[in-house]
């Protein structure tokens, strides 16, 4: 894994948006999204809000994700290799890039089709600890006319970013503009956040 930790982080470096194309294993991806489905199927997702536990939000004009946290009380085998996962990703990130992230938050993400997320940045007015964001893509076969491209704001050029499966992208949460674009099929990511 350390290839892929060092793709995501090396594209960050040069680009400010870190892209990994195979930042999950194929059979992770697959029982990460199997996982998602049955939740869905389940009405276990929540309709998403903008802001935090003091000042939140509902607007479906601005954004129309549906989500559910992950959560190691859980204790279900896919979300347990996932953490793993990301356990062993801050530590290379700290070891390599001193980051000092002591912790993450991570949800499942499902846009239903017609759906999207207006331009915003992931960090609170009232709580900074959110440094980094992540997005991990669970998108089978996934075409351009599926639409649901992330869409990065550079100061002085949009960056398009097809959400395929198991890509994984790595940005600053207080720096990056983004949105997702229109999505013309169901959407399915684990979203997040490395925190101090």
């Amino acid at each position: 894994m350390e290839n892929t930790f060092n793709c995501l982080i090396d594209s960050f470096i040069d680009q400010q948006v870190g892209i990994a194309d195979h930042f999950l294993s194929e059979s992770l991806a697959a029982d990460l999204k199997k996982n998602l489905i049955s939740l869905y199927s389940n009405k276990m997702l929540l309709s998403a809000g903008t802001g935090n536990d003091k000042i939140i939000r509902h607007n479906s004009e601005v954004r129309g994700d549906r989500i559910y946290w992950l959560d190691r009380d859980h204790d279900t085998p896919c979300e347990n290799a996932f953490f793993i996962l990301m356990d062993n990703f801050v530590k290379h990130l700290n070891e390599t890039c001193y980051t000092g992230i002591t912790g993450y938050e991570f949800h499942y993400t499902l846009y239903e089709k017609g759906s999207f997320y207006k331009k915003h940045l992931d960090q609170f007015k009232n709580n900074d600890s959110r440094k980094y964001s992540m997005i991990i893509y669970l998108n089978s076969d996934w075409v351009f006319a599926d639409g649901g491209e992330l869409c990065i704001h550079h100061d002085d050029h949009l960056q398009n970013i097809s959400p395929q499966n198991r890509k994984g992208v790595f940005f600053k949460s207080n720096e990056i503009m983004h949105e997702v674009l229109l999505t013309h099929q169901p959407r399915m990511s684990i979203t997040g956040w490395l925190k101090i």
